[in-house]
């Protein structure tokens, strides 16, 4: 929605329903979701859906963007929980099981990435940071080698998840993940 204002309690609450009845709908594989089966699900009108999201691709950028967010908040809680080598393993498999999950949502996702969406420059930019502060602290903690960027450990994160295509291989990511971080551990000081 592009106005400035604040929604009322009601429109806020009918955003909210019709981003949680989407995310349901593209988490749960549901690739050709129509905009009525999610306008149904959270209980508005599909006059109500357009009015907070102009189209599909909207309510699906809006429903990533959230995801998103959900996503970069996990290492300074995990951090706060853990020490920082645990904190990067515990957000490694966040990252895969969250790919695992978004399998729906990936497919539905191809319409956006065939435009020019900002959503995913910003999204790659904040994951990037939100690794790079993990694996910062490692590396000021001596148990993670300081010469691994966060959007290079992106992008090993992103062959890794690619393989969700194949049968099984969930188990076969998540023994990659800890090839990954074993080889994030070797060379840092305290490993030595």
């Amino acid at each position: 929605m592009s106005s400035s204002r604040p929604l009322r309690a009601d429109a806020r609450r009918n955003r909210e329903a019709l981003l949680s009845a989407a995310r349901q709908a593209f988490l749960s594989g549901g690739i050709n979701v129509h905009v009525e089966d999610i306008a149904r699900s959270a209980g508005v009108a599909v006059g109500t859906l357009y009015r907070h999201f102009e189209t599909r691709e909207a309510l699906i950028e809006e429903v990533y963007r959230k995801e998103v967010d959900d996503l970069c908040t996990a290492p300074g809680d995990l951090l706060n929980q853990h020490a920082p080598e645990e904190a990067l393993r515990r957000f490694l498999l966040l990252l895969v099981d969250h790919a695992a999950v978004g399998k729906g949502m990936s497919v539905a996702l191809e319409s956006i990435m065939a435009t020019d969406s900002p959503v995913f420059d910003d999204a790659r930019t904040r994951m990037g940071d939100a690794l790079t502060r993990l694996l910062d602290a490692g590396s000021a903690a001596g148990t993670i080698r300081g010469d691994v960027t966060g959007p290079t450990l992106l992008r090993a994160l992103g062959g890794i998840c690619a393989m969700r295509v194949t049968e099984g291989w969930l188990d076969e990511a998540r023994q990659i993940t800890a090839l990954l971080l074993d080889g994030l551990r070797h060379g840092a000081p305290r490993a030595s």
